[in-house]
């Protein structure tokens, strides 16, 4: 079962699905003329100054915040090792090659979420792709619509939200202090239960506090360690370019790296770590109060470039200024590491407190993705009974070690994307006449 689920796995995350995440982000960066560079100064300013009026449950800013509480996580620190362990150095240029196309496609998502947003019965903000699909495409594929939200169901209890968070509080909270990984996991349970149950009110509140303090402390920390190494700086970036196009195995590890598993390693961690195109972050934009689906799709678009840009990119020429790369260390403790060559042992403690609100942010995120998936397939009287489940899979997850689930938790991560890019595809004339209004809109204003 495990060599089955492992080659189901590395199908679903292989070329097929890596070619059709970039290949649309391609497409749609094509058709908005590069958007994602020539706007992108206006979309760091739409993050504080876009107004909150119009629908909606929560700020624009509240909405990024709660987009980048499930992206920023484990997967900027212990993916982006990972990805540099298995392709090299080169696998961080293909980190950024996947973010520059990612954002056109999130921009792509945050348009289409506003557009085709409804509400619930509850009164409340019910977006994403799975209301894009049936209210954009039409009711005949709603099919396709209940597929993602399967998927999504599935990610959120069995594997993103849930255990693979769970699993890496528990497991950096024991190798640092000594804490119980089971005691952990039913505290954090309760932390967890007392926001989720409050709805997105709650989780987009814990959200706009938590993720810019973690975010900040954490780059801080990084471009300590960089100018520290600040000669080894441009040496590293070469390498990562060299290592890009030639292949650069890390030699401590393994021998032979090739381009191509530095291609596969470095997209598949990118998109893994900023979600663009997996359909995930829509669901939290659409709640943003706002009148102007590409407002949104531009504060959306910043996520990607924060979360994969500036914090993955940070982490990479971390562990590669500090030589880190080419040890025998991996995963979370290899940018440890790369922390404590400067910081010390406080350098171990601070990464694992980083570590730690990464993961519960990402819980909270997904706990919302998760539930609005569960509502668009049985309705809002079903919401208090995913919660239930919700909170009782992070308090087992201390208690469990399944290699197995995370398998499938992988495997059904990736095909949450399918039905998403279908829709950002079928759409894009929308997305692209949205545009081109809004900007000949406010060109005539000004």
């Amino acid at each position: 079962m495990h060599n089955i689920l492992s080659s189901i796995d590395s199908f679903v995350w292989g070329p097929p699905l890596l070619v059709l995440l970039v290949g649309t982000g391609i497409y749609l960066s094509t058709r908005l003329a590069l958007l994602q560079v020539f706007k992108l100064p206006k979309a760091l300013k739409l993050i504080f100054t876009a107004e909150s009026k119009g629908q909606g449950d929560i700020s624009s800013f509240a909405a990024l915040a709660t987009a980048l509480a499930a992206t920023v996580g484990t997967g900027n620190i212990v993916g982006v090792a990972t990805a540099i362990k298995l392709g090299g150095p080169g696998a961080l240029f293909w980190m950024w090659v996947a973010a520059f196309f990612g954002m056109a496609t999130k921009y792509a998502e945050g348009v289409l979420a506003i557009k085709y947003r409804t509400q619930d019965a509850n009164g409340e903000i019910a977006g994403g792709p799975m209301y894009y699909i049936v209210n954009g495409m039409g009711k005949n594929w709603k099919p396709l619509a209940v597929i993602f939200s399967i998927f999504g169901v599935m990610v959120a209890l069995l594997g993103s939200g849930t255990f693979t968070q769970v699993n890496s509080i528990t497991d950096s909270l024991n190798n640092s202090f000594g804490f119980n990984p089971k005691i952990i996991s039913i505290l954090l349970a309760i932390l967890v239960a007392i926001v989720v149950f409050g709805g997105i009110q709650s989780v987009s509140k814990v959200a706009e506090k938590v993720v810019p303090f973690m975010a900040l402390i954490y780059i801080l920390a990084a471009l300590t360690v960089l100018i520290f190494n600040a000669s080894a700086i441009l040496p590293s970036v070469m390498l990562v370019l060299k290592s890009a196009f030639t292949g650069q195995a890390a030699t401590g590890g393994f021998a032979g790296a090739t381009i191509m598993v530095a291609i596969q390693a470095g997209i598949a961690r990118g998109v893994f770590s900023n979600e663009s195109g997996l359909g995930s972050a829509p669901i939290a934009a659409a709640a943003a109060k706002t009148e102007e689906p590409v407002e949104q799709g531009l504060v959306s678009m910043t996520g990607t470039f924060i979360d994969t840009i500036i914090i993955c990119t940070l982490t990479g020429l971390t562990i590669i200024v500090t030589g880190g790369w080419s040890s025998a260390l991996n995963g979370a403790s290899l940018t440890q590491q790369a922390f404590s060559t400067v910081f010390g042992q406080f350098g171990i403690f601070a990464m694992t407190i980083s570590l730690v609100l990464f993961a519960f942010t990402t819980i909270l995120g997904w706990g919302y993705y998760g539930e609005r998936c569960f509502e668009f397939l049985f309705g809002t009287r079903a919401i208090p009974i995913y919660r239930f489940i919700f909170v009782l899979m992070v308090a087992i997850g201390g208690y469990l070690k399944l290699e197995l689930i995370w398998i499938i938790a992988d495997i059904v991560n990736g095909l949450m994307a399918i039905p998403n890019l279908i829709a950002l595809l079928a759409l894009s004339p929308i997305i692209i006449k949205e545009t081109k209004s809004y900007f000949s809109r406010i060109q005539n204003v000004d």
